[in-house]
């Protein structure tokens, strides 16, 4: 069951990565519920690494010319160095409340369900607002806009968050347009979930065993399949449709869980 139980997870994990419903939050109650156990979860970090290599894949063209450009571009050091302001503040939180992240908030299942329900109420509101976009390009954030980004971006460190869902709306929040918004929200994933990939390794290679890694490995293709799919289509419904969908999906999620939770005790 747990290589059953692993396919489920990372087919989880790559829908819901990069749209604003926390992937986390999801695999955490799916893996709760089918009584899926990971030493320091760490399954459900390292399977992100499928995900992170979707998106590589999908953006490979733009990233290539990003890096080969930035010797001599100045526009690209300045897009390359709003990514990185947008990465740090959750980074350097990420390392110093590690420890209290992976043992307390993870294993709260009741948290992760509250914050799914009040992100979706969130996104509602954000989604009514009538913000007027003066960014229709990610790569024209300026760095101010990027910093605030990124501290918004730090929210996701609870689970059930998103972190896609949070950048996204600070984002918005800054005037990008709902497609910008989006897209630097996936440019910000490929270090944040890089980084927080091989730190979490680092922290937990001693627990992990050959077992673990097979099954890792499938959770790993199931979230790089999906995630596949998810990036390419996203963007576009998104901008067409907006994030109510996503919202409701969190608020049904969020209450179903809790009612799961209370009905198991």
């Amino acid at each position: 069951m747990d290589w059953i139980n692993a396919v489920i997870l990372g087919f989880v994990e790559g829908l819901t990565e990069f749209i604003p419903v926390s992937s986390t939050g999801h695999i955490l109650l799916l893996g709760h519920f089918l009584g899926f156990e990971s030493p320091g979860n760490t399954f459900q970090v390292l399977i992100q690494l499928g995900a992170i290599l979707a998106i590589v894949s999908v953006y490979f063209a733009k990233l290539w010319t990003l890096l080969i450009t930035l010797p001599s571009d100045p526009a690209t050091r300045r897009v390359v160095a709003a990514i990185v302001l947008a990465v740090l503040p959750a980074a350097a939180v990420g390392v110093a409340l590690h420890d209290y992240i992976k043992t307390v908030l993870f294993e709260t299942p009741a948290l992760v369900c509250a914050t799914l329900i009040l992100g979706g109420i969130a996104l509602l509101f954000l989604d009514q607002m009538k913000l007027e976009p003066h960014y229709t390009d990610a790569q024209q954030i300026p760095l101010t806009a990027a910093l605030v980004i990124g501290v918004f971006q730090m929210l996701a460190l609870v689970p059930g968050v998103s972190r896609s869902g949070s950048t996204i709306a600070g984002a918005l929040l800054m005037k990008c347009d709902k497609r910008a918004a989006t897209e630097f929200s996936f440019f910000l994933a490929m270090p944040t979930m890089a980084g927080a990939f091989a730190y979490d390794l680092y922290k937990n290679i001693d627990q992990l065993n050959a077992d673990d890694a097979g099954i890792i490995a499938v959770g790993f293709v199931a979230a790089f399949v999906a995630g596949f799919i998810v990036v390419r289509y996203v963007l576009d419904y998104i901008s067409r449709h907006g994030f109510g969908l996503f919202a409701w999906w969190r608020i049904i999620v969020g209450t179903a869980g809790l009612i799961g939770l209370a009905t198991l005790r």
